[in-house]
């Protein structure tokens, strides 16, 4: 993976590319790009553009040039490249042979639950964007065999729709951010060792009891006998999320289970999980699953009904 630094700035119109998940609930699109040979381009001709989803890019033939911000790198055959949420790229077919390669975007943090939230942080990009992990496919020939193999993977799956594919894409995504946790030896995911996360178990074991009543900071400040200030920025830094933003994260991750478990009406499922204004609770429902509490409900009885 030839890297050529460069000192070329950003395009400052650069496009805010809107990605439109092919799964709602996985928040994810992967897709597969085949140009024929003798055509080339040269990189100034394609447009910047970013979006809030990570990408990884796996070249299966052919040569693809990447633009980010500081570098332009080549890829070839058996390539993979990551770039952050929300970083300015552009991408050309630099030589002449045929390209064929996957392009995978995804929503990282959708894919964490109650026994993995403590890694968001790792994966936040609160200090470094991801494109900084993109030295371990350099350093590294296994790690960036088996990145390549789970993006084919996570590919073969979103194409086939087998029963269960779900299940299967996800795994296989917890697989990836793994194996780019234990491969980063200069620590540019910024892992926090277990002993900071138990100072703040008894905050967390608080929230999850805690849910359907009002939480004030406060209160969990007092749990850690820590000031309120002191106690943002610790928690924000142990967790990658804000106080509010892992309580909200909660308490919609609960509506779900109760959507799909329960008879309760969506304003009754909201009370439950503590939230008593409606439009407050559409607007975080919406802002976690792109759709309201109603259409997720129809959308995931009617995905089971037909594998029935």
């Amino acid at each position: 993976m030839p890297l050529l630094e460069t000192n070329i700035d950003t395009h400052s119109e650069a496009l805010n590319e809107e990605v439109i998940y092919q799964n709602p609930l996985l928040f994810l699109k992967i897709w597969e790009i085949s140009l024929e040979a003798y055509h080339c381009s040269i990189v100034e001709k394609h447009p910047w553009h970013y979006h809030k989803e990570v990408e990884f890019l796996a070249i299966i033939e052919g040569h693809l040039g990447v633009q980010s911000k500081h570098d332009y790198v080549v890829l070839g055959p058996g390539d993979v490249m990551v770039l952050g949420a929300s970083q300015p790229h552009r991408s050309h077919k630099p030589l002449t042979d045929a390209l064929h390669y996957v392009v995978f975007q995804i929503d990282l943090g959708k894919h964490f639950d109650q026994s993995t939230m403590p890694y968001l942080y790792c994966f936040s990009e609160l200090t470094e964007p991801l494109d900084k992990l993109n030295y371990i496919f350099d350093i590294n020939e296994s790690a960036k065999r088996e990145t390549y193999a789970f993006i084919m993977e996570i590919f073969k799956e979103s194409q086939t729709r087998m029963r269960g594919y779900e299940m299967a894409i996800s795994s296989t995504i917890k697989r990836l951010m793994l194996l780019l946790l234990r491969s980063d030896s200069r620590n540019v995911l910024n892992y926090t060792e277990e002993t900071e996360l138990n100072r703040l178990r008894p905050v967390l074991d608080y929230i999850n009891a805690h849910l359907n009543d009002k939480l004030c900071v406060e209160d969990a400040c007092s749990l850690l006998n820590l000031s309120y200030h002191y106690f943002i920025k610790y928690f924000k830094k142990t967790m990658g999320v804000s106080f509010v933003e892992y309580v909200n994260y909660k308490r919609i991750k609960l509506s779900e289970l109760l959507l799909l478990t329960t008879e309760l009406s969506i304003m009754d499922v909201s009370f439950e999980v503590g939230i008593t204004n409606m439009a407050q609770f559409y607007k975080l429902f919406k802002r976690h699953n792109q759709c309201s509490p109603r259409e997720f409900k129809l959308r995931m009885r009617s995905r089971s009904e037909g594998e029935d």
